[in-house]
């Protein structure tokens, strides 16, 4: 694609931004900060954004994906219910067990095969493999994270590294580059965390 083209595609999706697009890519870039600095302000973001996408994608018809932000809802209300329940006892920061990232793994495994199964044969998707593991790996990332777990940012970004190229393939470029953002934010958040858990040791 040239440059030339690129640009155009640009300000084409620049023109069509709705303000609800910006009010819900704003709240989803506070709940990745908020996460990022271990603050449970995340999830009231992160509600909202879901909210607004789920609204969204229901005027374009994007069923699948409204399926997805559901199960964004549900993990959202859950992590936020542990994490306030919690506060007294201090869920800490802290790296996931062998049973934990099992689970994380099986959930990653499983939603492939079922997301890849659904999106082949029950929708006209042309990247039904790329779209599975983009949603596997944030489902189970999105677990983690309830939990506290600092491998809820490896998870994540990888759905990010592997959405940054479809997002391309698909022309949404900003979409791309704001998913470039939110990967940059996951590394500074597993660095974050890092420190957190090192803190807590002493």
């Amino acid at each position: 694609m040239e440059l030339e083209n690129w640009g155009q595609i640009i300000q084409s999706q620049m023109a069509n931004i709705s303000v609800w697009e910006m009010i819900g890519v704003f709240f989803g870039v506070a709940e990745v900060i908020y996460a990022k600095y271990n603050k449970v302000w995340l999830y009231p973001c992160g509600i909202t954004s879901i909210l607004i996408t789920i609204y969204l994608y229901f005027n374009v018809k994007l069923f699948a994906e409204i399926i997805l932000q559901f199960y964004y809802l549900v993990m959202s209300i859950y992590g936020w219910y542990i994490w306030v329940r919690k506060r007294k006892s201090h869920l800490q920061v802290s790296y996931s067990s062998d049973k934990e990232l099992k689970v994380a793994i099986c959930i990653v495994i499983f939603s492939i095969c079922v997301l890849y199964i659904f999106l082949n044969f029950f929708t006209s998707s042309d990247v039904p493999l790329w779209d599975s593991m983009v949603s596997a790996f944030a489902w189970a990332g999105m677990w983690l994270l309830t939990q506290r777990k600092i491998e809820n940012w490896i998870f994540l970004n990888i759905s990010n590294f592997i959405a940054i190229p479809l997002m391309l393939h698909k022309g949404l470029i900003l979409y791309s580059i704001l998913t470039l953002f939110l990967f940059i934010i996951a590394l500074l958040g597993y660095n974050d965390w890092k420190k957190i858990i090192k803190k807590e040791k002493y």
